[in-house]
């Protein structure tokens, strides 16, 4: 099968809808299928072909929020090399910029669409309303998401339960929506396949002593992560224990915010936020902690969990329904309610080693649920169903049609 994945964010950029198509394109390339991806680029003026890969990098401009660009919405100099590809089938991983190319693309060459809801969209709004019209922003929000979805996708995939709610009970929408959470080559977090020195170094530059206990949060620096309801999770346990401290990987905007706020509580010995990782590096980090934390409540499934798992660590969460099915209480971490309920977790784990160390095979043995080889099944069977009904409803509009013109005569 021929595949067109389009997308807004891929690697180097890296959030979770990068890390998602990257891993759809190996887990399809592994079973023998052709991948081709098309996204933005960061020069501004210049089209990029990898041949050899098969990505397009369309030259985009930057928005303002994070690092993210948007493409022309219909490039004219890349339809010829598109035509070239002669696509079976095409998946949008997103409703603007690119996904808006890839609709127009799709309905110029007959091209059946299937599209993946990524982003709880209604979460992010306050970064371009700074606050004003924010119920009117998210009903614009809502209509944009419901023409793309509903207009112009013939099958709809979401990642899990939770988005699934958001179309069935909120949206009204009425096609089948296909659950298919993200897969992962979850093996690359393993710490068997790690090099021991390179983990023993950046234990040494992070200056991590033997009795230290390592809470991570990995993910953008920024509101909907809920990040100071970690640092105050921090400061109530303080007295415990000098030895524990919250690693926080990642950059975002409101990165200088934070850090002044941790000086101001006077928690720099414990808080500690250690800037971007590259892609390659990430695991190694993992790696060094003994739980991994989030308190967002934002997410659509939440791959960092999933990495974290894959890494041996528990998962402390906010209870939420894109954590309920993956974090499950006393056998692979906890999910919590409030800042008390995180702290005795926390320091619990922090005492009890043994119930620390099972929960971490545990945790590994879930992750391993999400393999690539899952994920691009799952995606076949939904491409082959729409490719089968598309060319099922053509033929039948070419029938109707040629019986008309005979009619005529």
């Amino acid at each position: 099968m021929r595949i067109g994945l389009f997308t807004d964010s891929y690697p180097p950029f890296i959030n979770g809808v990068s890390t998602s198509v990257q891993m759809l394109k190996e887990a399809l390339e592994q079973k023998g299928h052709i991948v081709y991806v098309v996204t933005v680029g960061q020069n501004a003026l210049k089209y990029e072909y990898d041949e050899e890969k098969r990505i397009l990098r369309i030259p985009g401009f930057p928005i303002g929020i994070y690092d993210y660009r948007l493409s022309r919405i219909y490039p004219l100099k890349v339809i010829n090399q598109m035509k070239e590809w002669h696509l079976d089938i095409i998946h949008s991983h997103t409703e603007f910029g690119v996904g808006i190319f890839a609709r127009l693309f799709a309905k110029q060459e007959s091209i059946p669409l299937v599209h993946t809801y990524h982003t709880m969209y209604e979460d992010y709004t306050h970064y371009i309303t700074k606050g004003y019209f924010d119920k009117s922003s998210k009903k614009i929000v809502e209509y944009l998401t419901m023409f793309y979805c509903d207009k112009t996708a013939r099958e709809l995939i979401v990642p899990t339960e939770k988005t699934y709610r958001l179309f069935k009970e909120k949206y009204h929408y009425d096609k089948p929506i296909n659950i298919i959470p993200t897969g992962m080559d979850v093996s690359r977090f393993f710490l068997e396949n790690l090099e021991n020195k390179k983990l023993l170094q950046i234990k040494k530059s992070l200056k991590i002593k033997g009795g230290d206990f390592i809470i991570l949060f990995v993910g953008r620096i920024a509101e909907e992560k809920n990040i100071p309801f970690l640092i105050r999770v921090m400061e109530k346990i303080q007295k415990e224990s000098f030895n524990i401290k919250l690693y926080i990987v990642g950059d975002g905007p409101d990165k200088e915010k934070y850090e002044k706020v941790v000086e101001e509580k006077k928690l720099t010995h414990k808080v500690l936020f250690l800037g971007k990782v590259s892609f390659d590096e990430i695991p190694y980090y993992y790696n060094l902690a003994h739980l991994f934390v989030t308190a967002s409540t934002t997410e659509t499934q939440g791959l960092t969990v999933i990495e974290a798992m894959a890494s041996s660590i528990p998962v402390l969460a906010m209870d939420d329904e894109a954590f309920r099915t993956t974090v499950i209480n006393d056998l692979n971490g906890y999910l919590f309610h409030n800042e008390d309920e995180l702290a005795e977790q926390i320091l619990m784990l922090y005492k009890n080693r043994k119930k620390l160390q099972l929960m971490g095979v545990q945790a590994r043995s879930q992750a391993e649920h999400f393999s690539l080889a899952h994920f691009a099944e799952s995606a076949l069977e939904v491409y082959q169903r729409t490719i089968k009904e598309y060319k099922g409803r053509k033929n039948f509009a070419s029938t109707i049609l040629n019986l008309f013109k005979k009619g005529k005569k």
